[in-house]
């Protein structure tokens, strides 16, 4: 019995609506994107951080005991960029907070100029910044809420822009 992945005629689907990482058959497998033409692109994500008022005073006062949790979260959102892809050429990370609610909400952008989008890495430098922040806080609130992890634009490719 051959148990090999079957190619499909199209990489990317019969319609834009197609999932283009299954064959087929319905088996999951790697796009091939050699063929595709290199573009500029760019991904913008967000995460928000629901803190305790004590974990977030904490945060604000710079008082935690693993230090600067803006500082650490940044750097591990955009090292987490670059470990989904060798090809980044700009990851950027913005940290705002929100006194009255309590959050932290945190924005990744990534851009490259490639064969293959950016959506996923800015998303995971966005997710991975949201659990640094948990990380460094958990001491003080076990309760915090990593919630809206969503992708807010994306340009380039062949399906173009698109903003939330």
């Amino acid at each position: 019995m051959n148990d090999a992945v079957k190619e499909t005629d199209s990489p990317e689907g019969d319609s834009p609506a197609a999932l283009s990482h299954l064959d087929g058959s319905g088996a999951a497998h790697m796009v091939d994107v050699g063929h595709k033409a290199q573009t500029h692109r760019r991904a913008i994500a967000e995460a928000v951080v629901s803190l305790s008022a004590e974990a977030f005073e904490a945060l604000t006062l710079g008082n935690n005991k693993k230090g600067d949790v803006l500082a650490v979260a940044r750097i591990a959102g955009i090292q987490a960029a670059k470990q989904t892809s060798q090809l980044m050429s700009k990851v950027a990370l913005e940290l705002e907070l929100s006194e009255q609610a309590k959050h932290v909400v945190i924005t990744a952008s990534c851009e490259t100029t490639s064969v293959t989008g950016v959506e996923m890495e800015a998303l995971t430098a966005a997710s991975v910044a949201a659990l640094t922040v948990y990380d460094m806080c958990k001491a003080v609130d076990k309760g915090i809420v990593i919630e809206r992890v969503q992708l807010l634009e994306k340009q380039g490719g062949k399906s173009g822009e698109w903003k939330r």
